[in-house]
C-alpha cells in the first residue's frame, strides 16, 4: 500500500557513462592508432533515490524511521557497483574520495527501473569516446510497467574532457602534463519522475549542468546526490488552479498542476505537432492511434520522438492508449517492432528502410518531413476520421496562432531571464488551452452520439444500431475503432457516468433544442422535418448543424446551411469558446522556500517547517470564497505534514478538503496514512471526533473500493437472445435493445407477444419483433416528402407510420401519421390533405364499403373541424390503424387535460409497439395481442379523463423528471433559484433554475424559463435527500439521510464539498440573513438525533452546536431572531444558545398520533403559527404572541395527512396525502386564505401524495409527487 503515496518530483536520478578501466583500454587503443571513436559499453555509475535522510540517521539517534522526502516507500533491489568507483577516481592527481552514500559496493535501485534498457535509452546512438567536444543535448523517455503505469525520464548528455599521459595515468584539468592527448567522454544524467514534467525537468538539469561545469570532478558524485535530494523535496501540486514554483539558480522553475483530476500532467508544448504536420496528417495520425495500429514515429532528433508522440496521447483524451508505448528505441531495441500487438514506438530516421522492410502494416510517421505513410506504400491507406469532424478540425486548426515571435514582436525586451521565461510559459499555456479545446471537440464530434446507444442499467452498447446511424462513408472507420481496447475503456467510463472533459464539452456543444428532444421525450429515433430538410439542402461536404453550433466563431456560409449569429472569421482567440470543456481559470503560483542543505536531517526538517508556515500564511490570506485555491493549499500542507511526521496535522488538513474541494481528496494516500499511525497517535486521533469520523470514513471507502470490479465494470454488446425469455429476461433484453425503457410498457409488450401461449417469448418471435421495429425505423428515415407537404408540418414533427396506397373519400393516397396529426399524401400529383389533428377527433370506427360483391373494411374518422367524415378503405390494415388512431386520440386527450406532454409521447410509443407486434406475429391473434398495448384507450374507459375545472385552470404544465429511468422516482425536494444578471452560460447561465431531488440521491436541474433539463444529473450520495437550501448565489446546501450536508456549486452544477459534523439524518436547514454588511451569514441545520449545528456560511466552520428537546426534528425556521424547530411531538422556539423559549405541544385530540407534526409556517405581520400533521387531514393555527390562546382548526376534505406547506402571497398552499372515493392514493393541494382560514381551491394534483412544494417568485407553485406518480406540477398563482 505504501506505493500508493504520491511521490515528489524525483523518483530516481542516475548517472551513466564509461568506467575507468574502459577509459584506460581506449587510451591504449588511441596511442596505437587502432580505430577512431569506438563504440563503448555504457555502465551505471550512480543511482540516487529517496529517501536521502531519515530521522534515524540524525544526531539524536532515535530509532523511529521517518522519510524526510516526498517518497513513495519504493521497493528496491541491489545492483552491484563497479569496484573501481569510476567517477571518484577520475579526479585530480589520482586523488580518491570515499563515497558519500556508504562504504558498500551495492547501489540501491528502485525495482521498477530496468537498468539494461536504461543504458541503451540514455545513449540511443551509442556511447563514443571522441576527439571533439559536443554540445549538451536532451531527450525524453517513457517507461511502462506490466500494469500500464508510466514513469517518465529526462536525459541530459554532456561532454567532459579526459587528459591522457603516456604512462597511462589519467588526469583532468592538470597543467603539468608532459604529453597530452585530449579526448572527450559523454555522461548521461537521467532524472526519472512519476509525472511527465518534461520542460520542468529539462530546466532543472540545465541549471544543474551550469553548476557542474564550473566545479571539480572530485565533487561530482556529491553534487549529483545533493541535486537529487533537492528534487526529492519538491511536492507535486494537486489538480487545479495552483502551480508550484521553486528556485534552482539561475532559473525559477514552475511545476504546472493537472488541469483536472481526470487529466495527466501537461508540461508539453502542444503546438509542436502543428508545426511538424499539416492538419490532414494530424488527423491521419489520430485515426491510426484510435484504430490501434502499429505506429512508428521517425526523426533525426531523439527529443522530438517523445514530445510529439506524447502530444498525440493528449489529443485523444479521454481515450487512453493501453498498448506498448516506447517513443524512443535504440538500435539494439529495433526488434521490439516485431511485437504482435498494437504499439506506438519511435526510432531514428536512419532506420527507416530497415523498419519498413520488416513488417507490412506499419504506419510510418516522419516528423522531420511531416509525412504519414504505410510500410507497404507511400500513401496512407487507413480510413479517415468522419468527414464532418474532419472538416471541423481542419477549420479550427487553420485559425491557431502558433508562433510566439509573431505575438511578441510589439513587446518590449525583458532584461530578466525569469520574466522572459514566465511570459513564454503564459503564452504556451494559452496556446495549449486552445489546442486542448480543438482536440477535445474532435473527439466529441467523433464519439458524442455513442452515449445515445448505451443502456446504463445493464451496461450494454448497441454497436449495430450505432453503426447503422452513421454515414456510409464513415462505416469503415467506426468498424475498426469499435473493436479496440481504448474504445472499450471509453465505453466503460461512459457507463460509469464519469464526469470528465468529454462529458463537459458534450453538454456545452449540444444546443438547447437537442437537449430538449433528448431529455423531455421518449420517442423512438425518427427524423424530424427539420432533419429531412437539412438532408436535402445540405451540401455534400458541409457540416451538420450540431457540429456548427459547437463552433461559435464559425459563420462561413459555405460550411453551414443554417443561419447562425454573425461572428468574426478571424483567427481563433485564446478565450474559452462556448464549446470549451472547461472554463478558463486564473492560475496562482506558490513559491517554495529556498532549498536547505538537502543531506542534513535537521535542515530538511527546518525546510518543512518553513514550508508549512508559508502554506499557513497563504491559507490565512486567501479569501474564503476562493475555496478551490484554499483546497490546494490544504492539500499541499497535508502532504508536507505527512512527510514531516506530523500525521495528525496532515489528517486535519486533508479533512478540510471536504469543505473546500473534495474532488481532490487523496483517498489512497489517506488510507496508507491511517494504517501507518503509531498506537499512541491512533489513540489520540480516536479521541478527536473530527478525526475519528475521518478515519472511519476512509476505512469504509477503502472497503468499498476493494469491493468494486478491478476493471471498472463490464461492457456488453447487444445481441439477440438464443433462448426463451421469461418476464424478467424479456424486460432486460428490451431495455438493452434501446426500444423502450419503461418497465410497465415492456410488461404490456410481454403480454402482447405471449397471447395464447406460455408466458415466455421464444427467440424467433423476439427476433421478428426486433427486426420489424428496426425496419420500420429505417423506413421512416427514408421517407421522401415533397416540399408542398413539408410546408404544412412543424419542424419537430416526424412521420412515424405510412400506410400502403388506399382509396379514400379524398382520393387515392397514403395515410401518414405524425405525433400531432394524420394527413393524406395524395398520389398522381403530389399533394397534402390534412385529415385531422388528434385533439380534434370526435370518433373513430370501423365500417365496411361495398365493392362489387364484396364488402371492404373501411376506417371512418369524424373530426370537430369538418362536417363530413373521412373514410379510407384500409383493407387488411384497417384494424391496426383503428387501434393506433384510438390510442393516439386518447393519449392526446390525456395530455391536454393533464397538461402533460409525456402522455402523448407514451401513446406514440404504444402505437409503434402495436404496429411492430402486428407485423411480427402475422397471425389471427395479432390484433388481439396489439390491444394489450392500448393503455390510454383502456384507461379512458376505466377512469374519467376529465380534470376538475379548478385544477385544469390552475395547472400550467407537468414535467416527468424520471424519463431516463426504468421506473418513476419520487420527487423528494424542489427548490427554485432566481436568475443572475451578468452571468454567462459558461458560468451557469443567468436563467432561473429548478432543482429537483429524486429518491435515489440524484439532483436534476431545469431551466425555469423553459422548463427544459439543463444539465446531467448530479449524484449526491446514495441516500434519500431531505432538505435543500439556497445559501447564496453560488452555494446550494442539501441535507441527506446519510447524515451529510452536500454543497452544490450552483454555477458549475457540481458537488465538491461536504459537511460531516452531524451524526444522524439531516432533516432541516435554515438561513439567517446578515443584519449588516460586516456581520456573518449563519446557517442552521438539524438532524434526527435532535442536534442543531450553527454554521458560518463563508468559512463552513461550526460556530455552535446544541440539542433540542424534541423527537425527530424535521424542519427549521428563523423568526424574529429566534429559531423555531418542528419535531414530531412539539414545536419549539429556541434562543441562539439552544435554550428553549416556548413550546407548542400536540393538541389533545392528536396525542395518540404516532408521527405528530409534519410541517409548520410562521408569519411576521399576522403573528400566526400554522402547523400540519402527519396522521391527520387538518391544520391548526396558533397566535404567536399568546400560544395559550385557543387554536383554530381547519379541516381538509379527503385528506389523510399533511406533508408540506408553503406561503405564496396571501395564500397557504398545502401538499397532502389523500384518498379517492375508490380508495386509491391521490396527491391533493389545498390553497387556503391565511386571513379567513378557508380553503379557496382544492386541486387534484398527482396520482400519489405531494412530497414537496416550492414557489417561483410568487408567480408559480411547483409540486413534486411520490414514486407512483413521480412528476412535477407547475401551477399558476392568482
Amino acid at each position: 500500500m505504501a506505493g500508493n503515496i504520491p511521490s515528489g518530483l524525483l523518483e530516481a536520478c542516475l548517472v551513466l557513462g564509461v568506467s575507468n578501466e574502459r577509459l584506460k583500454d581506449i587510451h591504449l587503443t588511441q596511442l596505437q592508432g587502432k580505430g577512431k571513436e569506438p563504440l563503448v559499453e555504457a555502465e551505471v555509475l550512480q543511482v540516487h533515490a529517496p529517501p536521502f535522510v531519515t530521522k534515524e540517521s540524525s544526531s539524536n539517534g532515535t530509532q523511529q524511521d521517518l522519510d524526510s522526502a516526498f517518497c513513495r516507500g519504493q521497493r528496491r533491489r541491489s545492483f552491484k557497483k563497479k569496484r573501481d568507483r569510476p567517477l571518484s577516481t577520475i579526479s585530480d592527481s589520482g586523488q580518491t574520495n570515499e563515497p558519500v552514500v556508504s562504504g558498500s559496493d551495492d547501489l540501491s535501485v528502485p525495482q521498477n527501473i530496468d537498468l539494461i534498457a536504461l543504458l541503451q535509452l540514455c545513449f540511443p546512438d551509442g556511447l563514443r569516446i571522441t576527439n571533439e567536444s559536443r554540445e549538451d543535448s536532451y531527450h525524453f523517455l517513457v517507461f511502462t510497467d506490466v500494469f500500464g503505469n508510466q514513469t517518465h525520464g529526462v536525459v541530459a548528455q554532456y561532454c567532459k574532457p579526459v587528459h591522457y599521459q603516456q604512462d597511462n595515468g589519467i588526469h583532468q584539468n592538470s597543467q603539468q602534463l608532459k604529453k597530452l592527448q585530449r579526448l572527450y567522454t559523454t555522461f548521461s544524467i537521467c532524472v526519472i519522475s512519476k509525472y511527465p514534467y518534461y520542460n520542468a525537468l529539462r530546466d532543472c538539469l540545465s541549471s544543474f549542468l551550469l553548476q557542474l561545469k564550473t566545479s571539480r570532478m572530485c565533487d561530482f558524485e556529491e553534487q549529483v546526490k545533493e541535486f537529487s535530494a533537492k528534487m526529492a523535496l519538491v511536492p507535486i501540486p494537486p489538480p487545479g488552479p495552483l502551480n508550484v514554483v521553486f528556485n534552482l539558480r539561475p532559473f525559477l522553475i514552475e511545476l504546472p498542476s493537472r488541469l483536472d483530476v481526470d487529466r495527466p500532467v501537461m508540461d508539453l508544448d502542444l503546438h509542436l505537432p502543428f508545426l511538424c504536420f499539416k492538419p490532414k496528417q494530424i488527423l491521419q495520425i489520430i485515426s491510426s492511434i484510435l484504430m490501434e495500429q502499429r505506429v512508428v514515429f521517425l526523426s533525426t532528433n531523439w527529443a522530438k520522438l517523445t514530445l510529439v508522440s506524447e502530444c498525440f496521447m493528449v489529443f485523444i483524451h479521454p481515450l487512453r492508449w493501453q498498448h506498448p508505448f516506447v517513443p524512443v528505441l535504440s538500435r539494439q531495441m529495433l526488434d521490439f517492432i516485431m511485437a504482435p500487438t498494437a504499439f506506438v514506438m519511435g526510432c531514428h530516421t536512419s532506420h527507416f528502410e530497415e523498419v519498413a522492410e520488416e513488417l507490412d502494416d506499419l504506419v510510418l510517421i516522419d516528423i522531420d518531413k511531416g509525412t504519414v505513410s504505410s510500410s507497404t506504400s507511400n500513401r496512407f491507406d487507413l480510413p479517415d476520421v468522419p468527414l464532418t469532424a474532419k472538416d471541423c478540425f481542419i477549420f479550427r486548426a487553420k485559425g491557431l496562432q502558433l508562433h510566439y515571435d509573431l505575438d511578441v514582436c510589439d513587446a518590449a525586451s525583458r532584461s530578466d531571464i525569469n520574466d522572459q521565461r514566465a511570459h513564454r510559459r503564459q503564452w504556451q499555456r494559452k496556446v495549449n488551452s486552445v489546442i486542448l479545446n480543438v482536440s477535445m471537440e474532435l473527439i466529441v464530434n467523433i464519439f458524442s452520439e455513442v452515449c445515445d446507444f448505451l443502456n446504463y442499467e445493464h451496461r450494454v452498447f448497441n454497436s449495430e444500431e450505432f453503426l447503422r446511424s452513421r454515414e456510409m462513408t464513415d462505416h469503415t472507420f467506426y468498424k475498426k475503432v469499435l473493436d479496440t481496447h481504448i474504445f472499450h475503456s471509453f465505453l466503460r467510463d461512459r457507463l460509469n457516468q464519469r464526469n470528465d472533459a468529454f462529458t463537459r464539452m458534450q453538454l456545452n456543444i449540444r444546443s438547447s433544442e437537442s437537449r430538449r428532444i433528448k431529455t423531455l421525450t421518449v420517442s423512438p429515433r425518427r427524423p424530424t422535418m427539420e432533419a429531412i430538410n437539412r438532408k436535402f439542402v445540405q451540401p455534400e461536404n458541409g457540416l451538420n448543424r450540431r457540429l456548427g453550433m459547437s463552433m461559435p466563431n464559425l459563420a462561413d456560409h459555405r460550411l453551414l446551411t443554417v443561419p447562425i449569429r454573425q461572428t468574426s472569421m478571424g483567427t481563433m482567440t485564446f478565450q474559452s469558446a462556448a464549446g470549451s470543456w472547461s472554463p478558463s481559470r486564473p492560475i496562482k503560483t506558490f513559491k517554495l522556500p529556498d532549498f536547505p542543505p538537502p543531506l542534513s536531517y535537521q535542515y530538511v526538517q527546518n525546510y518543512y517547517n518553513d514550508l508549512i508556515r508559508d502554506l499557513s500564511k497563504a491559507i490565512s490570506g486567501a479569501s474564503p470564497d476562493d475555496s478551490a485555491l484554499l483546497a490546494r493549499y490544504y492539500y499541499l500542507r497535508g502532504l508536507v505534514n505527512s512527510v514531516a511526521g506530523k500525521r495528525l496535522d496532515a489528517l486535519t488538513d486533508f479533512q478540510s478538503l471536504y469543505k473546500t474541494d473534495m474532488e481532490i481528496f487523496p483517498a489512497e494516500m489517506l488510507n496508507v496514512l491511517v494504517e501507518s499511525l503509531p498506537v499512541e497517535e491512533r489513540k489520540t486521533a480516536e479521541r478527536r471526533p473530527d478525526l475519528k469520523r475521518l478515519i472511519s470514513r476512509v476505512k469504509r471507502e477503502s472497503d468499498r473500493e476493494r469491493a468494486r470490479p478491478v476493471d471498472g465494470g463490464s461492457v456488453k454488446r447487444f445481441k439477440l437472445p438464443k433462448k426463451h425469455l421469461h418476464m424478467e429476461d424479456f424486460v432486460r433484453r428490451v431495455q438493452e435493445s434501446g426500444i423502450v425503457r419503461d418497465q410497465g410498457t415492456i410488461q404490456r409488450l410481454f403480454e402482447a407477444l405471449t397471447v395464447g401461449q406460455q408466458k415466455q417469448v421464444d427467440p424467433e418471435t423476439f427476433c421478428f419483433f426486433y427486426n420489424f421495429w428496426k425496419e420500420s425505423e429505417g423506413a421512416s428515415q427514408d421517407v421522401d416528402l415533397p416540399v408542398v407537404v413539408l410546408e404544412h408540418l412543424e419542424t419537430d414533427e416526424c412521420v412515424y407510420k405510412l400506410s400502403s396506397s388506399v382509396k379514400t373519400s379524398h382520393g387515392v393516397g397514403k395515410i401518414a401519421m405524425t405525433q400531432r396529426r394524420l394527413f393524406l399524401l395524395t398520389e398522381g400529383r403530389p399533394g397534402y390533405f390534412e385529415i385531422t389533428k388528434f385533439r380534434d377527433i370526435e370518433d373513430v370506427k370501423i365500417s365496411s364499403a361495398p365493392f362489387l360483391l364484396l364488402r371492404i373494411p373501411t376506417l371512418k374518422i369524424k373530426t370537430s373541424h369538418r362536417k363530413e367524415t373521412f373514410e379510407a378503405n384500409l383493407k387488411s390494415e384497417c384494424d391496426v390503424w383503428h387501434l393506433m388512431i384510438r390510442e393516439m386520440w386518447a393519449g392526446r386527450k390525456m395530455a391536454d387535460n393533464h397538461k402533460d406532454p409525456q402522455f402523448m409521447e407514451q401513446a406514440l410509443t404504444n402505437v409503434l409497439l402495436m404496429d411492430a407486434v402486428v407485423g411480427s406475429l402475422q397471425s389471427q391473434k395479432a390484433i388481439f395481442a396489439a390491444t394489450k398495448l392500448a393503455y390510454f384507450d383502456k384507461k379512458k374507459h376505466e377512469v374519467p379523463t376529465t380534470v376538475p375545472e379548478t385544477t385544469s385552470e390552475t395547472l400550467k404544465h407537468k414535467i416527468n423528471p424520471s424519463l431516463d429511468q426504468t421506473a418513476p422516482q419520487a420527487v423528494d425536494i424542489l427548490l427554485y433559484t432566481p436568475g443572475q444578471l451578468g452571468v454567462s452560460e459558461l458560468d451557469g447561465g443567468g436563467n432561473p433554475k429548478l432543482w429537483c431531488a429524486l429518491s435515489d440521491g440524484k439532483v436534476l436541474v431545469f431551466d425555469a424559463a423553459s422548463w427544459t433539463m439543463q444539465h446531467n444529473s448530479v449524484q449526491v450520495g446514495k441516500s434519500r435527500l431531505n432538505c435543500m437550501l439556497a445559501v447564496n448565489q453560488q452555494q446550494l446546501w442539501i441535507g441527506s439521510k446519510d447524515s451529510f450536508i452536500y454543497i452544490i456549486n450552483s454555477r458549475s452544477v457540481s458537488c465538491n464539498k461536504q459537511l460531516m459534523e452531524h451524526r444522524g439524518a439531516v432533516t432541516g436547514l435554515a438561513l439567517e440573513e446578515r443584519t449588516d454588511r460586516f456581520s456573518q451569514t449563519l446557517a442552521y441545520s438539524c438532524s434526527e438525533d435532535s442536534s442543531v449545528i450553527v454554521w458560518d456560511v463563508s468559512t463552513l466552520q461550526v460556530k455552535g452546536q446544541f440539542r433540542v428537546p424534541c423527537v425527530r426534528p424535521q424542519s427549521l425556521q428563523i423568526h424574529n431572531g429566534m429559531l423555531w424547530c418542528c419535531g414530531g411531538d412539539c414545536l419549539l422556539e429556541v434562543r441562539r444558545n439552544g435554550t428553549v423559549h416556548r413550546k407548542v405541544s400536540l393538541p389533545n385530540h392528536l396525542l395518540s398520533s404516532p408521527r405528530g407534526f409534519s410541517s409548520f409556517l410562521l408569519f411576521n405581520e399576522s403573528e400566526q403559527l400554522w402547523a400540519g400533521f402527519a396522521d391527520a387531514g387538518e391544520l391548526c393555527v396558533w397566535h404567536c404572541r399568546d400560544l395559550n390562546k385557543p387554536f383554530i382548526r381547519i379541516q381538509l376534505k379527503d385528506c389523510t395527512a399533511v406533508v408540506c406547506m408553503i406561503r405564496v402571497k396571501n395564500q397557504i398552499w398545502v401538499g397532502c396525502h389523500g384518498r379517492s372515493p375508490e380508495g386509491k392514493t391521490r396527491g391533493k393541494i389545498y390553497v387556503l386564505n391565511k386571513d379567513r382560514y378557508t380553503v379557496e381551491k382544492e386541486l387534484m394534483a398527482h396520482e400519489d401524495s405531494v412530497q414537496t412544494l416550492c414557489s417561483a417568485e410568487d408567480r408559480y407553485v411547483l409540486s413534486g409527487a411520490a414514486r407512483a406518480d413521480g412528476k412535477i406540477g407547475i401551477w399558476k398563482v392568482e
